[in-house]
């Protein structure tokens, strides 16, 4: 099956058409690809996301967040 790869506004437009109330915007999907949450390719300047990737992600992101957040309580560094 062929990726289906789409600029960050082709997939925002295609979440958008999908579901018109969806809360996404194109800055939000930016900033999954660029925080690392969702890979992407670059072609020029523009970025390349696979909106199947991308829809499984938004329709589950709990068991990605999970991976991420960290347990129990964090050290402070004692002040001299």
């Amino acid at each position: 099956m062929t990726p289906r790869m789409r600029t960050i506004k082709e997939a925002y437009s295609e979440i958008k058409a999908a579901d018109p109330s969806t809360a996404i915007t194109p800055h939000a999907i930016r900033r999954l690809l660029l925080d690392g949450k969702i890979p992407y390719i670059t072609a020029g300047k523009k970025y390349l996301v696979n909106l199947d990737t991308l829809q499984s992600y938004l329709a589950n992101p709990a068991t990605e967040r999970a991976s991420v957040m960290h347990s129990g309580i964090r050290k402070i560094p004692e002040r001299l």
